[in-house]
């Protein structure tokens, strides 16, 4: 049946920066579908989403570490291994955000947003391939930003359009292996993160105007995609770069 190949039942993801907001509804999605679920977050405040995976009937491991900080993320696969038995998917979820004009863009604010959304991903995927010999997913989350500019936001363009390299490079490196590497580019979603760009009395009327479908995307419009790629259904994706923006990249 096909909706049987959609089921994560027996497996288990790590999904980064899942206290709130996108990463949340991701690993809750994850778990619905069957699977255990791992959680990075930064300040260890991941209590709900623990509460929400648990009802689920799931197990939960709860992982503090700052992924902007290389030595933090040092063996965070291996301990997911540890706590949970195995390592099957991995969504590199984390990010942190910076708008600054250009020229007065603070270097130190710039690295970390790479450290966190470009350097993490990289070696979160490396660690978490040398537990998926017998084949694995591991979703990225890009942007719309992914394929624009973007006004002020030249450190978190930039990175997204790496994450879109990244995951296409890592797609040819491991296709042979069984491992699937893709890529969800969300537009604007509603989350903590992106409430003051919302509510913004110039640029949350611009956004809103030019995205097709008349509103922003909620985080839980996301899951069903990310547990497609991380199910036996996306078995022959590899490299993908999938938009979900209410249309924002077809006007």
């Amino acid at each position: 049946m096909v909706l049987d190949q959609f089921k994560l039942d027996g497996r288990v993801a790590l999904v980064t920066g899942a206290g709130r907001g996108i990463g949340q509804a991701l690993a809750l999605g994850l778990a619905q579908a069957g699977a255990d679920v791992a959680c990075v977050t930064r300040t260890g405040n991941s209590a709900e989403t623990r509460r929400l995976v648990e009802a689920c009937g799931q197990r939960f491991a709860d992982l503090k570490a700052d992924l902007g900080v290389a030595e933090q993320r040092k063996g965070l696969a291996d301990r997911v291994v540890s706590e949970l038995g195995q390592l099957d998917i991995l969504v590199n979820n984390a990010g942190v955000t910076g708008r600054y004009p250009p020229e007065d863009y603070p270097q130190d604010a710039w690295r970390n947003l790479m450290e966190v959304h470009l350097h993490a991903a990289f070696d979160l995927a490396v660690q978490a391939s040398k537990h998926m010999d017998g084949g694995g997913k591991i979703v990225n989350i890009g942007s719309v930003m992914s394929f624009q500019g973007g006004l002020h936001i030249s450190a978190y363009a930039s990175a997204k359009h790496a994450i879109a390299g990244l995951t296409k490079s890592l797609a040819t490196s491991w296709a042979a292996r069984g491992i699937n590497v893709n890529c969800i580019c969300p537009g604007y979603i509603e989350t903590e993160l992106a409430e003051a760009l919302q509510k913004d009395p110039v640029r949350g009327p611009q956004i809103l105007e030019r995205i097709p479908a008349g509103r922003w995307g909620k985080p839980d419009e996301l899951a069903g995609l990310c547990v497609f790629l991380a199910s036996d259904a996306a078995s022959f994706m590899h490299g993908s770069c999938v938009a979900i923006d209410g249309g924002w990249l077809a006007r």
